[in-house]
């Protein structure tokens, strides 16, 4: 072994490696810079929460995923609706993103009361005025790992609003690609 190599403990490797702690994982996955959307679902179950958890999934289907986590009042509220839309947020919406980040907030229709929005077509979930792009998805899959079910839709619709630059969250911040890390 060079000078630089530490010996390990037989023990140790005997048991294997142990898993992350939770706080350690979300402390190393904040530097990981994401995109900040708002899912909503709209019917009954009107409900809409910020989520970073989000990634495009295939063109072909066009599809997404979202990751939601299994105490979420979103749980349920997508499940339920079977339908759901994703907002893109731009940079001048962080107030957007939390207010709907904010677990204190009140539910149903009434945390829309002052925003500006409108039902998709398709799939009667709300989109977020100023939003720099939208998506309405179809549940098509779920798969519950861990404490989070991934949601996968199919995507119906897709918009373009504006080219303002998308809000990103990295570090613990809301920012933008030139402020990342700042």
């Amino acid at each position: 072994m060079n000078s630089a190599s530490t010996e390990l403990d037989p023990a140790a490797l005997r048991s294997g490696p142990q898993p992350v702690k939770p706080v350690r994982l979300r402390e190393v996955m904040s530097r990981f810079a994401t995109g900040v959307t708002v899912l909503t679902v709209g019917g009954e179950h009107l409900h809409a929460m910020t989520a970073n958890a989000f990634s495009s999934v295939s063109l072909e289907p066009p599809s997404v995923l979202c990751s939601v986590s299994h105490s979420a009042v979103m749980h349920s509220a997508l499940t339920s609706a079977g339908r759901f839309a994703v907002n893109i947020l731009g940079v001048r919406q962080e107030g957007l993103a939390r207010h709907f980040a904010d677990k204190h907030r009140t539910l149903g229709a009434a945390q829309f009361e002052g925003l500006a929005w409108h039902a998709g077509e398709h799939t009667g979930a709300p989109l977020l005025a100023g939003s720099v792009a939208w998506l309405e998805c179809d549940l098509t899959d779920s798969h519950d790992f861990g404490d989070h079910t991934i949601f996968i839709g199919t995507v119906l619709a897709a918009g373009q609003e504006s080219d303002e630059e998308g809000l990103l969250f990295v570090n613990g911040r809301f920012g933008r690609a030139d402020q990342a890390g700042a």
